[in-house]
């Protein structure tokens, strides 16, 4: 891995990973490609397109003012066997209240995205339809090659999770990236933007927090769940500096996920992460940032660029400052209590349901029916 390496960060965490690439993995079918989506329909024509490719369904989770379920049936093609549903609050839907949340809840630290609850409804979903193997793709990834999906769901055989390496623009945090850019020594892990399940083995869940497919792949017990990696995709390019904010969001996942990444990459378990580890990590952690910020400011930039990126940094080293290490003690507390909770809710959940009442079953009780569009691929005439 080329560039520059720091004593207080991992660049990299893929030798986590069982294989980065197979020489010659099965090839399976796919049972959903699932999409959280907050953009535009024409941001799934590609996902449409694998979903035919594979001939499976597509799922697609939507949410904000830029998108909506009938927009998407609507405008997607008519061969697309589509499931295309409006996502409300979490709270009107068939999910746990989970102590994550709650932890965090009302700080500064709660997340301002649904993307966490759209993965955990789509779990829900497959399990009620007796989906085994399911992909997860963002709405920003290209380059969607059937083969590689075919590839990643067959190494599920043997693995709980199967990531697609992300190529292109780099697949990072905030500070990743100004480090990266800057020359450090930097590689992307597997995440859910391009993420095969076995969804009836892995048992796991999202919660609510950056980083949320990181803790998905965890395992209390042996540290992760069977991963591996296989093929590649593209994600389209975003401006991460544009806004201070976004650091700010992302500083406690990420503070969380590497800190446990870090006892993990040292063949250390999970127990570890106790309140001395999070004491030393969270120190680490600012100079790892404060040396960032030195490395951009030494960075040949354009002025303007320069003064966003360090912005951005200081936004994270000022979220940073919030973060205790009995926060974090606490978090991976509620996150175990979490995990046996998620386990008892999804064995409760029927399955084998037709579609149309797996989709009016994923609502709260006491709250209305989710809307949904959902269409079958056509009939092929003999």
């Amino acid at each position: 891995m080329p560039g520059s390496e720091t004593p207080d960060h991992h660049g990299s965490h893929r030798d986590l990973l069982w294989a980065l690439e197979d020489p010659a993995p099965p090839r399976r079918s796919v049972d959903a490609i699932i999409v959280p989506t907050a953009r535009r329909p024409a941001y799934l024509t590609q996902a449409a397109g694998l979903a035919m490719s594979l001939d499976c369904p597509l799922v697609t989770l939507h949410s904000g003012k830029w998108t909506r379920a009938s927009e998407a049936a609507q405008r997607l093609p008519r061969g697309v066997d589509l499931i295309a549903i409006d996502v409300p609050e979490p709270t009107k839907l068939r999910l746990p209240d989970l102590e994550t949340s709650r932890l965090l809840a009302g700080t500064i630290f709660a997340r301002r995205t649904d993307l966490s609850p759209k993965r955990n409804l789509a779990l829900v979903l497959s399990r009620m339809l007796s989906w085994s193997r399911v992909v997860f793709l963002d709405d920003d990834i290209t380059e969607l090659n059937p083969d590689h999906m075919r590839q990643a769901v067959g190494l599920l055989d043997t693995h709980n999770a199967v990531g697609l390496i992300i190529e292109g623009f780099p697949d990072h945090s905030v500070v990743c990236h100004a480090f990266r850019d800057a020359g450090g020594a930097q590689q992307s892990f597997i995440g859910g933007g391009a993420l095969a399940l076995e969804v009836k083995r892995s048992c796991s869940f999202f919660p609510d927090i950056y980083n949320d497919d990181w803790f998905f792949v965890l395992d209390a017990e042996k540290g992760l769940q069977p991963i591996a990696a296989t093929g590649r995709v593209s994600q389209q390019p975003y401006d991460p500096f544009r806004n201070p904010d976004r650091a700010r969001a992302e500083e406690l996942g990420d503070v969380l996920a590497e800190g446990i990444y870090w006892l993990l990459d040292q063949g250390r378990p999970m127990m570890d992460a106790d309140l001395r580890h999070w004491s030393s990590f969270l120190k680490s952690r600012g100079r790892f940032i404060e040396q960032v910020l030195e490395m951009v400011d030494k960075h040949q930039l354009e002025t303007g660029e320069k003064t966003r990126r360090i912005a951005a940094l200081k936004g994270s080293l000022g979220r940073l400052a919030r973060i205790k290490p009995a926060l974090c003690h606490d978090y991976l507390q509620a996150w175990a209590a979490d995990k046996e909770l998620w386990q008892r809710h999804i064995q409760q959940l029927p399955a084998h349901l037709p579609r149309e009442k797996a989709l009016d079953s994923l609502s709260r009780r006491g709250t209305p029916h989710l809307t949904w569009h959902a269409r079958g691929k056509p009939e092929t005439s003999t």
